[in-house]
């Protein structure tokens, strides 16, 4: 039986045994982990070792080799899964021939939005006051990366899938990355984080999952 959050509600990641495996050479695994609500889970590895395939396996992208991951009990890809979990990778997803305020608008319409936030104070909030309007196609890569993160901030999946959310950002944005995190975690939220190499990382983290090539 799979675990249940503090908070009563099915816990965002629960994995147990997880092993996956390319062309009969395995990638990563066995894994055994958990990420409660309210929590963040930092996943470090070299290029190579699995970060991003794990992630993929937990959004229900690809299937896992052997064993079981869960997410808010149901197996990942599922329309339970999907409905409670945002993901950002290194493809942020974004229109570039929209401004930055049309992507969240975008974004909102499609998913939903946090309740009581506002895309124009998500928009200051990640350093783009007066970059609202410009087309995404036109901003810097940091500039992308931080419309992509206030999309996210705004939807309301209560658990994050972040491959290398630090790249392309300097020192604010990594702050950044860090305070948007607290935030959701503090509100009840989950994350599953990669990072290539040695960040900022607040006091959130809740474990730490290792991954060698």
């Amino acid at each position: 039986m799979m675990n249940a959050s503090p908070d009563s509600q099915p816990t965002p990641i629960d994995v147990r045994g997880l092993v996956y495996e390319r062309r009969d050479e395995r990638v990563f695994g066995p894994l055994d982990f958990t990420v409660e609500a309210r929590t963040i889970a930092l996943v470090e590895g070299d290029n190579g070792s699995g970060k991003t395939t794990l992630l993929r396996v937990i959004a229900g992208l690809l299937r896992a080799s052997a064993g079981e991951a869960r997410v808010f009990g149901s197996a990942p890809g599922s329309d339970e899964a999907r409905a409670g979990t945002a993901s950002l990778g290194h493809l942020l997803g974004l229109k570039g021939d929209l401004t930055p305020r049309e992507n969240l608008h975008l974004g909102m319409g499609l998913y939903g939005c946090k309740p009581g936030e506002d895309p124009d104070a998500m928009l200051c909030r990640v350093g783009l006051e007066g970059f609202g309007d410009e087309p995404v196609r036109t901003l810097s890569a940091g500039q992308k990366k931080r419309t992509a993160l206030a999309r996210l901030a705004l939807l309301p999946a209560r658990l994050w899938l972040l491959d290398e959310p630090y790249a392309n950002l300097d020192r604010h944005g990594i702050a950044l990355v860090n305070d948007l995190l607290a935030v959701h975690a503090a509100a009840g939220g989950a994350a599953l984080v990669t990072s290539h190499g040695a960040v900022s990382f607040h006091q959130g983290v809740a474990c730490t999952i290792r991954l060698t090539p």
